[in-house]
């Protein structure tokens, strides 16, 4: 793939000194900058690469793996999905949306990892809870959430994005209970529990003095202050909102290819950087509602670019992608392997390998490394030497640098 003509370490590597000499950052905000501005760079080392049958040869620097860099998470979601695929049921999958009121997302600003948290914990047992009911689904259900915490112009939107199979097992593990056509669970219930749940868990942190408060919420710090901002928020509806149906497993694995590894802004929205600032693609889903143009550019100076990318710079350690109920990591294999059997669904076998003591294949190349085929004759490239972090490789290639 070609490189885009503009990527957001472009713009780090020209404003970020300046950004950093004015701003204060936080450490896991000075990694990711580091990490973006070095990726595929020499600074991260790299490797040489030739083709098996003619005489062309690239160097490719490493790549970063950091988790909010544009540049690396084509790969890693490619990765991800690919052990996904055996997760997959034969039926309707269903999208939700759990979405904060504004003035959470602002306390949930100044204490992500709290926050967030309690973001997954309440809507997980709001699913839940509502689909174990026998007045809506009577099973028990599994599904995976993942966290987003911008909207289309990288303002704070923290939102969790879950996907669920259109049903689940009986009490008793015998049946499969499937949900209505076109019908998960009812949205307003879902609403008003998540609501109730999410609302009982921040006054818990608060009382157990889990929260911080700055600036314009200092004043939280005090119960009653933090009681009285809660009250409007238990009388208004919370933003919970079922998409239509996937129409299959396919589609399940096209959207979270899309969705599961993706960073604030993706470097094909950005257009041009210039003495005005950075201009890139956004979407105003409010104009689209009322109908109007809703597919529009956005120019912000520099620095209010990079503050709004670094907005997003998630806890170390934090999981933004998590499986529930049926879909938990610690069960997953046997209980698909179970429900498969139930509703007598048929897949092909995969063809088991040998697994070496890391649980790794039996083969000297990794399953998939994203590699290229070679431009000229397109046959496989193979790493012929590697080269540290800052050196220069030994071997002499009159060729152009991958950076893609």
């Amino acid at each position: 793939m070609a490189r885009p003509s503009l990527e957001v370490a472009d713009i780090l590597n020209r404003h970020g000194e300046t950004y950093l000499a004015r701003h204060r950052l936080s450490r896991g905000q000075l990694k990711v900058m580091g990490a973006i501005r070095a990726c595929r760079t020499a600074a991260l080392g790299g490797h040489v690469m030739a083709c098996g049958d003619c005489d062309h040869a690239t160097i490719a620097y490493n790549s970063c793996r950091n988790r909010h860099c544009p540049r690396c998470q084509g790969a890693a979601a490619k990765d991800w999905l690919a052990d996904r695929q055996a997760d997959l049921l034969p039926v309707p999958y269903y999208h939700l949306v759990f979405t904060l009121p504004a003035p959470i997302a602002a306390i949930a600003f100044q204490n992500k990892a709290e926050v967030y948290g309690l973001l997954f914990r309440a809507a997980a047992e709001t699913l839940a809870t509502i689909a174990s009911d026998t007045r809506h689904l009577g099973a028990r259900i599994g599904f995976t959430s993942v966290l987003h915490t911008w909207g289309s112009a990288m303002t704070h939107h923290p939102h969790l994005h879950v996907i669920a199979p259109g049903g689940g097992l009986s009490p008793d593990g015998a049946h499969w209970i499937a949900c209505r056509p076109g019908f998960f669970l009812p949205i307003r219930v879902l609403s008003r529990l998540f609501r109730r749940l999410f609302l009982a868990g921040l006054t818990a942190l608060h009382v157990a003095g889990q929260l911080a408060f700055h600036g314009e919420l200092g004043h939280l710090t005090e119960a009653d202050a933090f009681a009285a901002m809660l009250v409007p928020l238990r009388r208004v509806d919370w933003v919970v909102y079922a998409k239509r149906p996937f129409g299959g497993p396919d589609a399940v694995l096209a959207y979270l290819a899309r969705y599961t590894h993706r960073v604030a802004i993706a470097n094909s929205r950005l257009v041009a950087m210039d003495q005005r600032g950075v201009t890139f693609h956004w979407k105003d889903y409010r104009a689209r509602s009322v109908g109007k143009t809703w597919r529009k550019t956005m120019t912000l100076t520099a620095y209010a670019f990079i503050r709004r990318f670094l907005l997003h710079v998630l806890p170390d350690g934090f999981h933004r992608i998590r499986h529930y109920g049926l879909l938990a990591s610690s069960r997953r294999a046997g209980i698909i392997a179970r429900i498969r059997q139930i509703i007598a669904a048929t897949t092909p076998a995969a063809a088991p390998q040998e697994q070496d003591a890391d649980g790794r294949s039996g083969t000297d190349e990794p399953r998939d490394d994203h590699r290229p085929p070679c431009p000229c004759c397109g046959g496989r490239m193979i790493i012929v030497e590697r080269f540290a972090p800052g050196a220069a490789p030994r071997t002499i290639v009159a060729v152009r640098i991958d950076t893609s």
